[in-house]
């Protein structure tokens, strides 16, 4: 009789361990204020860090924040959505990020989070983006990090895109966005309605070592920052960055720099105002303008473009 309960026991423990192992990952999961890190993170039962949400999410699945809360920083090894619904706060450790991105493969996008590095000590920096193949961020709020609100730094043959929309980066003390991947991939990119504002290199920093990289920055604004926009090239590479319908006002050193071979700004119905100077050119680098840009008002001057025809 004991026997036969042993027995019984153990294949019930077997059952129970079938059913935790089949609840380990899903494709959606959910974080939440009262939610335990123990919990599958289901929508019944929740987690309550992304960190433990992510980790039972299947590769390209979500992530889902119920309501208000810090949710802590997170490393993440796949492709996969974090819907933060606007009210999601993440702070990074001290000497760390707020979100670290290592995927092997695939597409991450971060929706409406808050990521903030008031009060944390040391060299912080909100996402980045060291492997995959594209970064989305959409609807967020990045500020106060002592290095840079976002770096995208893979490392890849392949191309690589970097996608930022409806965003504030502000208030970090190193560059705003920051975008310099290596190997011999191409980087496109599009950033669209987002505002970079008192960062203390540059607003948006574009580096092309390594690659071909193609930018667009599209009703944007990067204002009081140190640069406006850097774009700098080696020979043998290429960085092309157009700014359609943006304003560069107010920064403390160039509005627009290109410096290297290769490092090219096309500028199109835009305004250049208050910056010092408006751009400044190095070592064969190139401002051409179609024309139809308000430029004035820049202290050591608003910088000479090459016109385009209109377009």
């Amino acid at each position: 009789m004991t026997r036969t309960i042993v027995i019984a026991a153990a294949f019930a423990l077997a059952v129970t361990l079938t059913a935790v192992s089949a609840h380990a990952q899903a494709p959606r999961t959910f974080v939440s204020a009262a939610g335990n890190d123990s919990n599958p993170c289901s929508f019944a039962l929740p987690c309550r860090h992304f960190q433990a949400a992510v980790n039972a999410t299947t590769v390209g699945g979500e992530v889902d924040a119920l309501d208000p809360a810090g949710y802590s920083p997170i490393t993440i090894k796949q492709a996969i959505t974090i819907e933060g619904q606007g009210w999601s706060y993440i702070a990074p450790p001290p000497n760390g990020n707020a979100i670290t991105i290592n995927a092997v493969s695939g597409t991450v996008t971060i929706h409406g989070v808050s990521l903030n590095g008031a009060g944390i000590t040391g060299s912080t920096n909100g996402i980045v983006f060291n492997s995959g193949s594209t970064l989305n961020v959409q609807n967020s709020i990045i500020q106060n990090f002592a290095g840079f609100g976002i770096a995208f730094e893979r490392n890849s043959s392949t191309v690589g895109q970097v996608f930022v929309s409806n965003t504030l980066v502000s208030d970090n003390g190193g560059t705003g966005i920051y975008i310099q991947p290596s190997g011999s991939g191409t980087t496109n990119g599009v950033l669209d309605h987002v505002k970079l504002q008192n960062d203390g290199t540059a607003g948006l920093s574009i580096g092309a070592f390594a690659q071909t990289i193609n930018m667009t920055f599209s009703d944007s604004i990067s204002a009081s920052n140190g640069d406006g926009i850097d774009a700098s090239s080696t020979t043998g590479n290429s960085v092309s960055v157009t700014v359609r319908n943006s304003t560069i006002a107010n920064n403390s050193g160039a509005g627009l720099n290109a410096t290297g071979t290769g490092a090219t700004f096309l500028v199109t119905r835009s305004t250049i105002t208050g910056n010092a100077p408006g751009w400044v050119v190095f070592s064969s680098g190139a401002v051409s303008s179609y024309a139809d840009n308000n430029i004035d008002g820049n202290t050591g001057g608003n910088g000479a473009p090459s016109p385009l025809p209109y377009k």
